[in-house]
Formats: C-alpha cells, sequence, structure tokens
C-alpha cells in the first residue's frame, strides 16, 4: 500500500514564512496495518498540526525511508502483519535508523511496556487514551530528546520469531512476556536461538550453564541427565505462555536446536 500523507504543505518559494511554519512541523512516520484506525489518527493528528505519513506495514515503512528519511518521530502499532512492532524496531536500529519510537497500541500489559522500553522504544502509549494525550507525549517527547540524541541500545537484541532476548538485562519474551529464566536457562536459550536451526550438543549446552569442561553427574555422560531435566523445566516455562510451544528440539543422542522461524531462510 503506498503511503499516505497527510497535514503536508508545499511552501513555494516567495512564501518564507510558510517554509519555516512547515520546518517547525513534527513529522510523523505512523505504521498500523488497520486502514480505519490508520487514517484516523493521521486525520487526528493533521488536525493539531502534525505532518504525518502513513504506511501499512513494514515493507511500506523501508519503502518510505528508502525516498526520505525526513521525520521526527515513529508512531508503531504493537501487531503488524509479517514482522511484529519490536521486530521492526530492532531492524530499524540494526539499519542505522536512529529515529525516537512510540508504541501507539491498544495493549495495556505490563509486559509488553517493559519489552517496549527495554527495546529502546521512548514511549508506549494505549490507543484508548486518545489523540489528545498522544498530542501531548509525542511534543513533550520531541522537546525533551534532540534529534541528535544517541540511538537506544536495542540492537543488541536477539529476536528469533516470537523470541526476544536482551543480553544487557538477561531475559527472555516469548509472545511479548517475560518467560522468567534463571540466569542459566537464559544462556542455553540464547545459545540455541542464536543458533537457530543447527543442532548443539549436550556438552556446549552444559557447558553454558557452568563452564567448559565442568564434571557433573555420575559417569562419562552423566551430565547429559542433567541437560534433560534443565530442558525439561526450560519447556514447561515457556508453554505457561504458549502450550503450542515446540521450539525447543531433541536430536537423541546427540543434542538440541531451536527451531528456525516459520518462513526464515
Amino acid at each position: 500500500m503506498n503511503a499516505i500523507e497527510r497535514g503536508a504543505t508545499e511552501p513555494g518559494p516567495a512564501n518564507q514564512q510558510s517554509a519555516e511554519l512547515v520546518r517547525d512541523l513534527i513529522r510523523v512516520l505512523h505504521v498500523e496495518d488497520d486502514p480505519n484506525c490508520r487514517e484516523a489518527i493521521a486525520d487526528q493528528l493533521s488536525d493539531h498540526g502534525f505532518v504525518v505519513r502513513s504506511f501499512a506495514d513494514a515493507f511500506s515503512l523501508a519503502d518510505g525511508l528508502a525516498v526520505s528519511s525526513e521525520a521526527d518521530i515513529i508512531l508503531l502499532d504493537w501487531d503488524l502483519p509479517n514482522i511484529s512492532g519490536i521486530e521492526l524496531l530492532v531492524e530499524l536500529r540494526q539499519c542505522g535508523v536512529n529515529l525516537p519510537v512510540v508504541f501507539l497500541t491498544g495493549y495495556g500489559f505490563t509486559a509488553q511496556e517493559n519489552l517496549a522500553f527495554e527495546t529502546g522504544a521512548v514511549d508506549f502509549i494505549d490507543k484508548a487514551r486518545g489523540v489528545e494525550i498522544l498530542v501531548r507525549r509525542l511534543r513533550r517527547l520531541l522537546l525533551k530528546a534532540p534529534k541528535s540524541a544517541a540511538a537506544p541500545p536495542s540492537a543488541s537484541l536477539v529476536v528469533c520469531g516470537k523470541l526476544v532476548l536482551n543480553p544487557n538485562a538477561g531475559r527472555a519474551y516469548w509472545n511479548d512476556f517475560d518467560v522468567g529464566l534463571t540466569l542459566g536457562e537464559y544462556n542455553i536459550v540464547h545459545l540455541l536461538a542464536s543458533n537457530a536451526g543447527r543442532w548443539v550438543n549436550y556438552r556446549a549446552v552444559y557447558d553454558r550453564v557452568h563452564y567448559e569442561g565442568f564434571v557433573g553427574g555420575s559417569g562419562t555422560n552423566g551430565y547429559r541427565t542433567n541437560v534433560r531435566g534443565i530442558i525439561k523445566r526450560l519447556r514447561k516455562k515457556f508453554l505457561r505462555h504458549d502450550e503450542t510451544f515446540a521450539e525447543i528440539e531433541n536430536f537423541v543422542g546427540f543434542g538440541y536446536r531451536w527451531a528456525k522461524p516459520t518462513g526464515a531462510g
């Protein structure tokens, strides 16, 4: 879908005052897959003096940024087709797009709000708050954060399908909810997800929990029993949030792997 640009005016060379006014307007890139919501927000923000370019998905936004990166802030929905808002934020940072990002979403869960901030968003706003609150928050954010501010450290996140890992905090999220892993469990998930689609042997998994060459369990291969116990606890924690969870696969006698997300190369 083509970008929809609202609220913009084209200043003529003879109208310097109009040109300065346009430069002072807040320019927003808004990504929202619901066409009715997308149009309503664009109209309402435009009525408050914002210049809004609206996009239906991440691919449309990428096309828009390729044409022109002139903007002050990016407004993201949480649920987007093909790629979630969180994943989009990570990819934007990895591509060098350092504009401040605000989530405008119908979700109000604390876990999702925490994840948004840990990922590098500058604000998390519930759609139910209304456009007046949205307008005030956007204006205040841009007054506080100059364009030259350093980009949020979201590029360090590991995103693998529904899984988001924050190495800085040692936290794992599945379907936007904190799984509640111990440090050892987190280290195993990080190892597996970083090698998604590739088998990791029992020894490598065990070394990640302790240290390379650590001896545990009875017998030469006793550590495998410990690894199986840890993986069993891991699966249970993920299943609490998603009863269809099946990403951790077992190669009997060898080890485990994290399944590649659907559609991944």
